[in-house]
Order: structure tokens, then sequence, then C-alpha cells
């Protein structure tokens, strides 16, 4: 039987998990994630997990923050006053919000902190500073 190596498309279902058993994202309600190993599309650490798995193995593993999202970076906290917001909305904490910036990329955020005149957001993905646990099963190799 073959083995996921570099390069290989596969499909794969997958239960990730914080390391208290929450779920966090799955993919077992839906169609398999179908992805080639060595793009970078994935966490380091979930793509790492997959190479040698055979068709129908499964495997639950830990992956290290600094193999997922990293740590949280303090440099990724913005305070933004009130009248840069658009009028329409009212910031509450865990609230999403996107920004462009000057070339067009746009950047998610979450409020983190709201004051009387400004608010704090955080760019920081929200699974950044922590470990996480995935439960996969390889459906596929093309």
């Amino acid at each position: 039987m073959s083995q996921v190596k570099k390069n290989n498309t596969v499909k794969v279902h997958y239960t990730g998990k914080l390391t208290n058993g929450q779920v966090f994202d799955s993919s077992l309600e839906r169609e398999p994630l179908e992805v080639t190993i060595g793009e970078g599309k994935l966490i380091p650490g979930f793509e790492n997990a997959l190479l040698d798995m055979q068709v129908n193995d499964k495997k639950t593993v830990e992956i290290a923050k600094e193999e997922a999202y990293g740590d949280i970076q303090k440099e990724l906290f913005h305070q933004v006053t009130k009248d840069q917001l658009p009028q329409e909305i009212q910031p509450e904490v865990g609230m999403g919000l996107a920004s462009k910036g000057p070339d067009g990329t746009e950047h998610q955020f979450r409020v983190v902190e709201v004051k009387d005149d400004h608010i704090i957001v955080d760019g920081n993905h929200p699974l950044a500073g922590q470990d996480l646990v995935f439960e996969l099963e390889l459906v596929e190799i093309k």
C-alpha cells in the first residue's frame, strides 16, 4: 500500500480539538479536506502528521503551538479609537472586524476590550498560543 509523501494530494477527515477536549472544527459532517502535501496551506504539524499514513489509517496527534499557529504576538494588539469605526458598528468583546491595508489586503481582528473612547483589537489567529489535538483519518491518496 502506498504511503503519503510530499507532493501527494490527499483527502482526510479530521476533528480539531483544544487540549481540554473542546472541538473547534471537524470535517465529519462534510466532504473530507483535500490538500497537496508541501504546498504550505496547512499548519506544519497537521501536514507532517499526514506523512507516511496509508488509506484508512486513523491516528490522533497533539500539535504543539509552534507547529500550529505559534505564540500570541503582542504587536498584533492594536488600540482603535471609536471614531475610526463605521458609525453603525457597536463593538462588543469577541466581535470580528476586518480592515483593509493600503495595498488592499484584508486583515481580520477580534475585539478583546471595549472602553468609552476606544477598543483593543487582536490580530492573532484565534488558535494562536494553543497546543492542538487532531483526530485524522486518511480517506484517499490521489
